[in-house]
């Protein structure tokens, strides 16, 4: 039965939720239902709190568990709207408050260290400059096409963001002069810009471990979506205004950009104690 719902309610939300939403939700409604063992209609308020405490009791921070737990209210509030409930089991479980933590983002000395590790990595440190110059996410950026690059401006036309709102990213001339290189020296035809040998877009897993192979070799901790912090906080420090930085994150609510701010102020703090 709940294979039956769980199934319905993807399908109705495919045109509005992302492909990352989806993957994340998916996720937490298997975690879920693989710990209560029960039906769906047969949850109680008291079943979601034992997750959420087991969650806590694992060391999960406040802002996983929050994603978590926005999966399992999207569910049964799609429930409720198809009548499978009386009750929402979750109108009475507090969502638990975020810790305050400020993005992790990378120090311009950090960001060079990477630069100069990939510098003759003719895929990858056109992949970074990308990422570091446009801000885009990574399902953003396999999803980028030649036609979708105005090279005359240096924008890239981000067809289906978050959310499938469509913006303009603008990228550096480095950056240009990066992929024009790239370009000419890749061998597979191909609509998108960063390809397989197949032509197809790279795989988000083979970036990932990439990644994840850089952080071991620089010591720190580096993803494309740090890349995507350092953006915005780069701008941030530049005394960009949030509304801008909102546009190029491709934000819909100016409250996520606002801890950018935030991030700016405690950039200005390290640069300040720095001299005390």
């Amino acid at each position: 039965m709940n294979e039956e719902v769980l199934t319905s309610f993807f399908d109705d939300h495919q045109s509005r939720f992302s492909k990352e939403t989806i993957r994340s939700y998916r996720l937490s409604l298997q975690q879920f239902f693989s710990f209560c063992k029960k039906g769906f209609s047969e949850v109680k308020a008291a079943d979601i709190r034992a997750w959420l405490a087991s969650l806590e009791e694992k060391g999960l921070k406040k802002q996983s568990i929050h994603i978590k737990l926005s999966g399992l209210k999207s569910f049964y509030h799609y429930c409720m709207e198809e009548n499978l409930l009386k009750k929402n089991p979750l109108s009475t479980v507090k969502t638990p408050k975020k810790d305050d933590v400020l993005p992790y983002y990378l120090s311009r000395r950090q960001l060079a260290e990477l630069q100069e590790l990939t510098r003759n990595d003719d895929q990858f440190r056109p992949i970074i400059e990308t990422l570091y110059s446009t801000g885009v996410r990574v399902s953003e950026l396999l999803q980028i096409k030649l036609e979708d690059i105005k090279w005359d401006t240096r924008q890239i036309w981000i067809r289906k963001g978050k959310g499938t709102k469509e913006r303009f990213v603008l990228f550096s001339h480095d950056c240009a002069e990066r992929l024009k290189l790239y370009l000419e020296k890749r061998e597979t035809n191909s609509l998108f810009l960063f390809v397989n040998r197949r032509g197809g877009p790279l795989h988000r897993e083979y970036i990932q471990k990439n990644f994840r192979n850089f952080s071991k070799s620089l010591g720190f901790k580096v993803s494309p979506h740090t890349l995507r912090h350092t953006f915005a906080a780069h701008l941030a420090e530049k005394n960009m205004p949030q509304s801008y930085i909102q546009d190029l994150l491709g934000h819909v609510d100016i409250n996520s950009t606002r801890i950018y701010t935030r991030l700016m102020e405690h950039a200005r703090k390290k640069q300040y104690d720095l001299y005390q």
